[in-house]
This record gives C-alpha cells, sequence and structure tokens, in this order.
C-alpha cells in the first residue's frame, strides 16, 4: 500500500466533510469552498504523513484538474492545476538545493565547521558559536535547512562530542558537552533560516504571498531580506548559546582536546583542491550576484535576477566538472521542492484568486476589531498565534502556507505597515521551528542521536523561542525604522 490508512482517511474524510457536508458560507463562491476542501485535505495528509509531500502534490495537481474548481473547462484546469510549475521562486530554491550539494561533495562544508572549531573550539561554548558560525557562513546556498543543520552541521558537532567522551543514544555521557551542543546546533537552524530568502525553502512562498497582498507593490529581494533580517538575526545567534549554556550548562567547560580535534580533521582535508576552490568561487559569485553588488557600482543594466544568478551558478559547476549531471539528478530533494512548492503555490494563488483569503481574512479582522486593541495589540496577537500554533504542524512549508497569506491580510486591514508585518510575520515563519523535535526536518535529525531528551528539547524550544521573538523584534524595530522600513 503506496500510503498509511488511517491518516489518509482522516484527511480524505476533512475533505468530504467541507466539500459536501460544511454549507458554503454567505459571500463565498461555491469554487472557493471547494478548492479549500482541497487544500485543507492536503494539508492535513501532510502533517499526518499519509504519503510524503511530493506524492500527495501530484494527488492535489490532479484532483484540482479533474474536479474543475479553477474553470469549467478541463484544459483550463489542468492548466491552472500546472500554472506555478513557471514560478520563479520555485526553481531557485531547487537549483540551490542542487549547488549546495557542492558543499558536501568537495568537502568545503565540512573544512569550513572545522574551521571555526579550530579557531573558537578551547570552551564549550566556543564550540556552539563555531557551530552557529560555521552555519550562518553555509545558509546563503543551502536552501534545504535540514540538509544544513541535520546533514553538515550535525555529523561535526557529533564527532567532536563523541571526541570529548560525550555520547548520545541517551547515554548516561551526553550531559558532559554533548545535550548543550546538540541544543545550539538545532536551535541554529531556525535563525540561520530567517537570515536569507535562501536559507529555507518556505521562505520565497512569503515572498509571494507579500507581492500578492500588496499588488506587488512590497516585492522582498534576496538583498532586502538579508539587509532586514541580518542585524536581528546576528544578535539572535549571540545571545542563544548563551541562554543554552545557562538552561542546561556543560558538565565539561574546558575543551582543548576539541581544537586539536579540528585541526586534525583539516589536516586529513589537506590543502584545498581543485573543486573546493571552484566551489568557494562560485559560493562567492553568487552571494555578489544575489546581494546586487555589480548592479550597485555598475547600475541597473547589470542587475542579475536571483534565479537566473542560481542557474548561473549551477552551470559554472556542471561546465567545471565540480558537479556532474548525474549528481543533480540524484538531488531528489530538489526535484521533490519543484513538484510539492508547484502543487502548495498553485492552491494557496487560487484560493486568493476566488476570494476565500479575503473573505476570510475579513471575518479575523472583525473578530479582533471588536477587542478594541488597535493594530499594534492586533498584529501582537495575530503572531503569537500564527507562531505557537506551529505546535500542531509538523511542517513549516505547510504551516506558512496554510496561514501566512490570511494572517497577514489581516494585520494589513487593521493597519499594519505592510513592510514591518511582512518582516515580522516572516521572521516568525522561521523562529517557530525551535519549538518541537517535529517541526522541521533537522528536528528529528538532531533529536534522534539521543543526545536531548524530549522534556528537555521542548523546554528549551520554548524558552529560545520567547528569547528569539524578544531579540528579534527589539533589535528589529530599530533596524527596520533606521532603514526607513515603517
Amino acid at each position: 500500500m503506496g500510503f498509511k490508512p488511517i491518516p489518509m482517511l482522516i484527511a480524505v474524510a476533512i475533505t468530504l466533510i467541507i466539500w459536501f457536508v460544511i454549507p458554503v458560507p454567505e459571500g463565498v463562491k461555491p469554487n472557493a469552498w471547494h478548492m479549500l476542501a482541497l487544500f485543507i485535505g492536503t494539508i492535513v495528509a501532510i502533517i499526518g504523513k499519509a504519503m510524503p509531500i511530493g506524492a500527495l502534490s501530484i494527488l492535489a495537481i490532479a484532483l484540482v484538474a479533474v474536479t474543475g474548481v479553477t474553470s469549467d473547462k478541463p484544459a483550463d484546469a489542468l492548466k491552472d492545476a500546472m500554472s506555478s510549475f513557471s514560478n520563479s521562486l520555485i526553481w531557485l530554491i531547487a537549483i540551490a538545493v542542487i549547488i549546495s550539494y557542492g558543499l558536501t561533495k568537495t568537502g568545503l562544508g565540512s573544512r569550513i565547521g572545522y574551521y571555526f572549531i579550530s579557531i573558537f573550539g578551547k570552551k564549550t561554548l566556543g564550540i556552539g558559536y563555531a557551530l552557529a558560525i560555521a552555519e550562518t557562513v553555509l545558509a546563503p546556498i543551502t536552501p534545504s535547512n535540514t540538509a544544513r543543520g541535520g546533514g553538515i552541521i550535525h555529523p561535526i558537532m557529533k564527532a567532536i562530542s563523541e571526541s570529548l567522551d560525550s555520547k548520545g543514544d541517551n547515554d548516561a555521557s551526553r550531559t558532559k558537552v554533548g545535550r548543550y551542543l546538540a541544543l545550539v546546533n538545532y536551535n541554529t537552524n531556525p535563525i540561520t533560516s530567517g537570515m536569507f530568502i535562501t536559507a529555507t525553502a518556505p521562505n520565497p512562498l512569503v515572498v509571494k504571498f507579500v507581492a500578492e497582498a500588496t499588488g506587488k507593490q512590497i516585492e522582498l529581494s534576496w538583498t532586502t531580506w538579508a539587509i532586514a533580517m541580518f542585524l536581528p538575526g546576528i544578535a539572535c545567534l549571540l545571545i542563544m548559546p548563551l541562554v543554552i549554556y545557562k538552561l542546561y550548562p556543560p558538565e565539561l567547560k574546558e575543551t582543548p582536546n576539541a581544537t586539536e580535534y579540528a585541526k586534525k580533521n583539516l589536516a586529513e582535508l589537506g590543502d584545498m583542491g581543485k573543486d573546493e576552490k571552484i566551489m568557494l568561487g562560485v559560493f562567492a559569485l553568487l552571494l555578489i550576484l544575489w546581494a546586487n553588488i555589480p548592479a550597485m557600482i555598475l547600475g541597473d543594466a547589470f542587475k542579475v535576477d536571483a534565479t537566473a544568478t542560481a542557474f548561473i551558478g549551477l552551470s559554472a559547476l556542471l561546465l567545471s566538472g565540480v558537479l556532474t549531471w548525474d549528481d543533480a539528478l540524484k538531488q531528489k530533494s530538489a526535484w521533490d521542492t519543484v513538484i510539492w512548492f508547484s502543487a502548495l503555490i498553485m492552491m494557496a494563488t487560487f484560493l486568493d484568486k476566488l476570494g476565500l483569503i479575503k473573505w476570510f481574512a475579513d471575518n479575523i479582522q472583525t473578530g479582533i476589531g471588536h477587542l478594541g486593541v488597535g493594530w499594534v495589540g492586533a498584529c501582537a496577537i495575530l503572531t503569537l498565534i500564527y507562531l505557537y500554533t506551529h505546535y500542531f504542524f509538523a511542517s513549516t512549508t505547510a504551516h506558512i502556507t496554510a496561514m501566512f497569506a490570511a494572517f497577514y491580510g489581516v494585520g494589513l486591514a487593521l493597519g499594519a505597515p505592510p513592510m514591518l508585518y511582512a518582516l515580522i510575520l516572516a521572521a516568525a515563519g522561521n523562529l517557530m521551528m525551535s519549538l518541537t523535535h517535529y517541526g522541521t526536518g533537522t528536528a528529528p535529525v538532531v533529536f534522534g542521536s539521543g543526545f536531548v531528551t524530549l522534556g528537555e528539547w521542548w523546554k528549551a524550544g520554548f524558552v529560545v523561542s520567547v528569547v528569539n521573538c524578544i531579540v528579534w523584534l527589539v533589535v528589529g524595530l530599530v533596524w527596520w525604522k533606521i532603514m526607513g522600513y515603517y
């Protein structure tokens, strides 16, 4: 059987109930309500992991095409169902995922991690900061936060911990240094994910929703996002390791062996080879073009689209032989992203086109408006609800797809400055990852190594979420005011 029966049965039942049993509310088009049924059924199936998200997305595309919720003409319905495959943001993330494999294949990712540990690794706290710095350096070109935090940084963290006789798998020695480093390893991931559009796959969804809600008056570019989020992100990265250090102090405070271990691994890697140098050069080229530096110096004629930049980077790696086409084909997560991103963006887009998002936002607006708390209080309530409902989601993509557009629309309707509220919700959509051991793909990887108990994880996740929100908001409000975003 290609699916889990119980989660699939629940998803189908919810879809049918919304479609056939619940009356279409006044002011809502029947087609919009039926699209909502398909959308919610898909999200429920994703949360329940009834099938892999890509497979569920294929089913969703097929259902939209067959049921004709967007058009009575079969050919037009199919065209609508396939419409988001041309979305450039989807291809930006997919191509960046393929490029990021070069960090692993060439060893550059490990070299960067061990390099920072060789510098800062004399104390356990220093190792924590070294892990955070390494992930921040890798974040701009690793749109899979799972690949970054779980695939590159976590093996380094685990190796360092075990070299200091602190083992996972719920061993008693885990509290020596492993528990602390694992929590820093994981809680760095939500912060770095919020700092760059290309640091996690769902961020382009936010860009799209903001542009649609504001009639494209606000289009968050790679540069705008990076500048806006960098300073509050750095502030959180400076404070978070200290918070966890206080919450779960490691038994071993001094760790000179870690520095030696990192230097030993760097020695084993040897001098930087040709492929690593090319990878580093492409890395630098991507950052320069994404940051629009040529356009800043030479004028708008030299501006390169963010997705075109990703294609340039991948082309360079393919031409140089650092990556082969077989390498690209083997990056299942990249091609999977094209499928599920296209399906979810398509459904969310038509929920908006069919008027359901506006109807939903109007109803929330009316409810909160009666509280008389003004747009500041209303947006605070909305943001907290948006963030902490992540306890009910096992996917940031599903969460953002289901809730961002409606909550952002309500904030705008209540008077929130569009750019300010976009940045606040965008940050919340990443910081919410810290809450649980299933909140994003990195979580089960790090939690599964057995350095942290469930209770410790949830306690640290909640505390860090509160601290991150306060720090990001305080620093962000000052920085965004200086930058003229509100």
